[in-house]
């Protein structure tokens, strides 16, 4: 079975991402959003190649979209591994930062 898991950096986006949800649109409309976003990473499990690769980014990596915001995971066959949840910063840099954080 597919597991999925979030590096410390992802896991840090999602926490910024709510902060500044609550802060801009009220805790239950935030909320909402963390619970979708929560919802679209258990799919990513199912059919974890269908997603576009990020090959000119980050070799090795795929990108999923939710809202606002591009999730930038690795599949391997036996877990799915999201690297960072972004918005509009730059990939590049933060993918770098997610893999070591």
């Amino acid at each position: 079975m597919v597991q999925i898991q979030l590096t410390n950096a992802a896991d840090r986006d999602i926490e910024e991402i709510l902060d500044f949800g609550i802060d801009r649109f009220g805790v239950e409309q935030a909320l909402r959003y963390i619970d979708g976003l929560k919802l679209h990473l258990d799919r990513l499990i199912e059919h974890p190649m269908r997603y576009p690769t990020m090959d000119h980014i980050r070799p090795g990596y795929r990108r999923s979209v939710f809202g606002v915001h591009s999730i930038y995971f690795r599949a391997e066959p036996d877990l799915v591994l999201v690297v960072r949840v972004l918005r509009s910063q730059s990939p590049g840099p933060a993918l770098v930062e997610g893999e070591t954080s």
